[in-house]
């Protein structure tokens, strides 16, 4: 299909705008059906566009190869007031050390999460599944098969990055690296 570049663009903001939640690059290119490259090409004009016109509200942000519209952060605390609560609630600092175990040595059991930081934490990672935050990513292969936990793309979301290597480096020079087969 060989559409006009703006067209293109447009078709692409719509898909943004009314799915609301990221969107693939291969689900924009079989919905349109042009090729990945030109897609990419095609967002990251759109992206230079609206995250560099300060004149514009909204943001194209990618999440692990997904995109999605965003409202700037300086105008946060007039959308908020659209909505009689806020539901983006704050992670305690016990939530925060549990979901930066996750995060860097993800995947990570529960028991080495609670090695690491030396209490239970089966309602925190319980809190953070439901969150949306994390997620069982596998199984240990040993006795009673734990599971284990790694981060989603809200995770990412949450945190503005637009993949796991983009967190900061962590000393974690007193962990000790365990040889646990995953299934």
């Amino acid at each position: 299909m060989n559409l006009h570049k703006n067209k293109m663009k447009s078709i692409i903001e719509s898909l943004l705008f009314v799915w609301g939640e990221p969107l693939s690059l291969q689900d924009i290119s079989k919905i349109t059906n042009i090729k990945n490259k030109e897609i990419s090409k095609l967002l990251d004009e759109m992206i230079e566009y609206y995250n560099n016109s300060p004149d514009r509200g909204i943001l194209i942000k990618e999440y692990n190869h997904k995109y999605q519209f965003t409202t700037k952060k300086e105008n946060f605390n007039y959308v908020q007031s659209l909505f009689q609560t806020n539901e983006r609630k704050s992670l305690s600092n016990a939530a925060l050390e549990t979901i930066s175990i996750i995060a860097y040595k993800q995947p990570v059991s529960k028991v080495e999460i609670e090695s690491i930081r030396g209490v239970k934490c089966s309602y925190i990672i319980r809190s953070l599944i439901d969150k949306g935050l994390i997620k069982e990513v596998g199984k240990l292969d040993k006795p009673g098969k734990p599971s284990v936990y790694g981060t989603t793309d809200d995770f990412l979301r949450h945190f503005g990055l637009k993949s796991i290597d983009e967190l900061p480096e962590a000393n974690l020079e007193n962990y000790e690296e365990g040889e646990e087969k995953i299934t």
